[in-house]
């Protein structure tokens, strides 16, 4: 096989034998980026003679065995929001056009400096990850491999765009509503948004404090549970992160799937308009059911308020932390802008934010004022409780829920773009996660009639990964489209 048609592990099989050297996978990954990021945009930077120099370097250590890492400096994208030491990173606004962190985020660290990946460049994303298409970046929209007049997702779109297309093996992305797993059912890959407290969110810009997280977008299930295995783990830069044993994700892949229950919630596919979704993902169900899982009908009644209840929280949260970006703490000035603190301040945030950031910027900043708060704000967390307590009661009775990723497939670009609410109303299959801190996984599950990718997504309970990948890397083996690549047509 090629070099592009292989997942990640079967390329670290090939450079441990020596069949191919880590040159040859870095120059191949950029060929591709070279054929193809004039029709994707997925990237916002990228850097090819650092990634070369970087594995020459690797090949002569492993040459000379002074080195043993887990991935052998395969190619990895980071999302634009998510810190790289002395590289760019902008959450694709022009309010941080310039701005370059002297620190990496933790799960950079891990990644690039422990084990050896090499970093290619920083993704395309929605801007400060407000949008589920890629179209509000300043740099201008991703698009989809699978059909270029489509959206990608987002908001980690260029990531997974990335991955689809082989122009990188592995990728991180931020969810903080459904961002990671939007573009991986779009794009027809794997996404996971880990549990809150399992993965560092040191050295992600602040969107959405209690909502987001940080995870990884591969092609396949193993490459996913593989970079999880990396970036989990107790972090004293993120008290957020709890201090346990971590699960060894690959071993639990192919364990025994006995006495496995697996909940159907009957709402989560009601809302789902689309029958070619539905029927794809009740295809997928009917194959677990024939190979030995049990399945029980749940129900879910708190779905209807689950986007209300998202946004009235993550408008709150993002207009907070979007105060620091005002040219003075953080971000660019309009230098014209000198006449007093409230002129610079205004100028530079209505010139340098998109629309949407300021749209969430001032909803937010309406919930949380005095004559509001208790009506909007600490009601949504008390319907947050209740969605929280629900989740608990639901596995009660089962160990995994499995339904669609998004209630549609990839829609056209600029299609949605005047339309927030229809926008914000795509989530609503896959916030819930975000409300409960439950680890969610997105695998491709078939394609509709236009031949976009279709996405089944599988919720787990708190810390149980090791379960949902290992439903995903069954059912993935059965499908068996995972392999499939993107025609790059219109």
């Amino acid at each position: 096989m090629k070099i592009q048609e292989l997942m990640g592990y079967e390329l670290l099989e090939k450079i441990r034998e020596k069949e191919f050297t880590i040159q040859d996978v870095i120059e191949e990954t950029f060929k591709i980026i070279d054929n193809t990021e004039h029709l994707l945009h997925s990237f916002v930077y990228l850097d090819k003679d650092n990634a070369l120099n970087r594995a020459k370097e690797l090949d002569k250590k492993l040459k000379n065995k002074r080195f043993n890492s887990k991935l052998c400096g395969l190619p990895l994208t980071v999302d634009d929001g998510i810190c790289v030491k002395n590289y760019p990173t902008t959450c694709a606004s022009k309010i941080l056009d310039g701005y370059i962190p002297p620190f990496n985020a933790t799960v950079v660290d891990k990644l690039i400096e422990k084990e050896s990946a090499i970093f290619i460049g920083s993704t395309n994303m929605d801007e400060f990850a407000m949008g589920c298409s890629t179209e509000t970046s300043c740099y201008g929209p991703t698009y989809n491999p699978w059909n270029l007049n489509y959206v990608p997702g987002g908001a980690s779109g260029g990531a997974g765009a990335a991955v689809a297309s082989k122009q990188s093996v592995f990728a991180l992305g931020s969810d903080m509503g459904g961002s990671i797993r939007c573009t991986a059912s779009f794009c027809g890959v794997v996404g996971l948004k880990p549990s809150i407290g399992l993965v560092s969110k040191f050295g992600l810009a602040s969107y959405g404090n209690s909502l987001e997280q940080i995870g990884p977008i591969t092609k396949c299930v193993k490459d996913c549970a593989l970079l999880l295995q990396i970036i989990a783990g107790h972090d004293i830069l993120d008290p957020t992160t709890l201090n346990m044993k971590i699960d060894n994700y690959i071993d639990h892949l192919e364990e025994n799937i006995e006495n496995i229950k697996i909940g159907i919630p009957k709402e989560f596919f009601e809302v789902v308009d689309d029958s070619q979704v539905r029927d794809s993902v009740n295809r997928s169900i009917k194959k677990l059911e024939n190979s030995g899982f049990e399945t029980l009908e749940i129900s879910f009644p708190y779905l209807e308020y689950i986007v209300p209840t998202y946004f009235l929280i993550a408008m709150s949260e993002e207009a907070s932390n979007l105060a620091k970006f005002d040219g003075l703490r953080y971000g660019k000035m309009i230098s014209e802008s000198n006449k007093d603190v409230f002129d610079v301040y205004s100028k530079t945030r209505g010139e340098l934010l998109g629309l949407e950031a300021k749209r969430r910027a001032m909803l937010g900043s309406y919930i949380l004022t005095k004559k509001y708060y208790k009506d909007f704000y600490i009601k949504a967390q008390k319907v947050r409780t209740m969605i929280k307590n629900e989740f608990l009661s639901v596995f009660n009775k089962c160990n995994a829920i499995i339904c669609p990723t998004m209630p549609e497939t990839a829609f056209r670009i600029g299609e949605y773009i005047e339309n927030p609410v229809k926008m914000y109303e795509l989530n609503k299959l896959t916030c819930p996660a975000n409300l409960s801190g439950l680890p969610a996984l997105s695998i491709p599950c078939g394609f509709d009639s236009k031949q976009l990718p279709i996405g089944l997504q599988i919720i787990g309970k708190h810390l149980d990964e090791k379960t949902i990948l290992k439903i995903g890397y069954f059912l993935e083996q059965n499908l068996k489209i995972f392999r499939k690549i993107p025609t790059m047509k219109k």
